[in-house]
């Protein structure tokens, strides 16, 4: 599990366990399927092969590479299968291979690409993708929900304290654990199923125009690991997006390192 998500997800041996993420990146058919998921998230199957001129069966198994190396993430509504691409296995190979020295010239270069992105963005009338991000925990579900409802715990490996009842209809509260007790999110808890499903609205204690959004935790346990979901949707711009993009990772990365070593991330950002 030290390895990170895509070891679980790929299920390659101990020696490259981002071998799976290579293999299905080499393929230009592949890519493109990334390309289309990246340009809009949540698509059918049916969706991507019209886009792609391909067949059913031949975008299924493309797909179907995707998924194993961790790439893309499959979320059912109803009758549908959903496709989201996963920044995770991405997000490793970066941290293994970027050094320090690289990483802020290349995080310059990142951000000017983003504010081209946003600024195509705001000429455009499209609607903001939906956030999906899937990780991998050694964990019983009961310590992955206790881990997202306790604010002592909370406080540990995000940098606020959540703090419910967690009942349906109750309010949350995003409190910093700096002494001034300022709150920076608050929202709603739409549906609490524990340990295996926790549905809440974000909305931005200080900019009380911002729409607020769903945030849904999905927690699958599988033997002795754990597979937690987080989808982020009614995301209300952009630049909520953009922000968000960069949170979770971080948040959740802390999140398996509390529950598997005890111990929180050396450093780890406080993006959100």
């Amino acid at each position: 599990m030290h390895n990170g998500t895509v070891s679980r997800t790929a299920g390659s041996g101990h020696d490259e366990p981002l071998g799976p993420v290579f293999k299905a990146l080499a393929d230009p058919t592949r890519r493109a399927v990334l390309d289309r998921l990246r340009e809009e998230n949540g698509q059918t199957l049916r969706r991507l092969g019209e886009q792609l001129e391909m067949t059913r069966q031949s975008a299924t198994q493309h797909i179907d590479v995707l998924v194993a190396a961790g790439l893309v993430t499959v979320v059912r509504r109803g009758r549908e299968r959903l496709h989201y691409l996963n920044p995770a296995p991405i997000h490793e190979v970066g941290e293994r291979w970027i050094s320090e020295f690289d990483r802020p010239r290349l995080e310059t270069i990142a951000a000017i690409a983003r504010r081209a992105e946003e600024y195509a963005m705001s000429e455009q009338t499209a609607t903001v993708p939906t956030y999906v991000y899937v990780t991998y925990i050694k964990a019983s579900a009961e310590q992955v929900w206790r881990a997202l409802t306790d604010a002592d715990l909370t406080a540990q490996y995000w940098g606020h304290a959540n703090v419910s009842d967690w009942q349906p209809g109750s309010t949350w509260e995003h409190r910093r654990v700096d002494g001034s007790g300022a709150v920076d999110v608050v929202g709603e808890v739409l549906a609490a199923e524990p340990p295996t499903r926790l549905v809440i609205t974000f909305e931005d204690s200080v900019d009380v125009q911002r729409e607020r959004s769903t945030v849904t935790f999905l927690i699958e346990p599988h033997e002795d690991i754990v597979r937690l979901t987080v989808t982020h949707e009614k995301l209300p711009d952009i630049e909520m997006y953009q922000g968000i993009s960069r949170g979770w990772p971080a948040v959740l990365a802390n999140l398996k390192s509390l529950l598997e070593t005890g111990e929180t991330l050396p450093q780890a950002p406080w993006a959100m």
